[in-house]
């Protein structure tokens, strides 16, 4: 099969030289628009970061919104290779909370561009759809709640969280302090992640243990 410019490839089929070429671009369109916010980022300035032709991104995609969709994936999948091993290393139920909570929260801290480029996205009206329909279609990520939620009753049944919280409520109020760490970090910079990471994984330590234990 010849590829057409714009036109959608299988995965498999793509070269390994085009699937790089692909990564690439995404990422420039991440510091593009964390540079320049959703807007300004279009596939001429995009290009122009990357000293390349406007005409090589879209040999590459159909348009903008083709593009969007590749970076909130790119974005996605970054994330999950650095949370999920240090999660899954842990094998106690604290551990597991104590990785969670901070490995989300690093990444964000050594990835700003991508938390404002995740904001831009989500926020534009044009970009919703592709944050939305992509980045929160991927059933991973769409269902973080739910995992997290199956990960604190499993613990929790097997005596290493306390038993008499609901492990749903628990999740929603896990993610939530994750998430309110983004808006924040984008505004300012020089935002503590390190101490707010602390100061988290300690208010659900506490709320967690098991009574009477360490």
């Amino acid at each position: 099969m010849v590829m057409q410019p714009g036109a959608p490839v299988d995965e498999p089929e793509r070269t390994f030289i085009e699937t790089a070429r692909r990564a690439q671009i995404a990422a420039a369109a991440i510091d593009t628009i964390a540079e320049l916010g959703y807007a300004g980022a279009s596939l001429a300035r995009i290009a122009e970061r990357l000293g390349i032709s406007r005409g090589l991104i879209s040999y590459h995609f159909a348009g903008k919104d083709d593009l969007m969709r590749q970076v909130v994936h790119e974005a996605a999948e970054e994330a999950k290779a650095y949370i999920r091993p240090l999660v899954l290393a842990e094998s106690t139920g604290p551990g597991m909370l104590r990785a969670y909570i901070e490995s989300n929260l690093a990444f964000m801290r050594d990835h700003r561009n991508n938390v404002i480029a995740m904001i831009e996205i989500a926020r534009s009206a044009e970009g919703r759809r592709n944050f939305y329909g992509d980045f929160y279609g991927d059933a991973d990520v769409v269902n973080a709640v739910g995992a997290l939620e199956r990960v604190l009753s499993g613990f929790q049944t097997a005596g290493q969280f306390r038993p008499d919280f609901d492990p749903h409520i628990m999740a929603i109020a896990i993610r939530a302090a994750i998430e309110a760490a983004s808006p924040r970090l984008a505004l300012d910079p020089e935002f503590d992640m390190d101490n707010y990471a602390s100061e988290i994984i300690t208010v659900f330590e506490l709320a967690t243990r098991v009574e009477g234990g360490p």
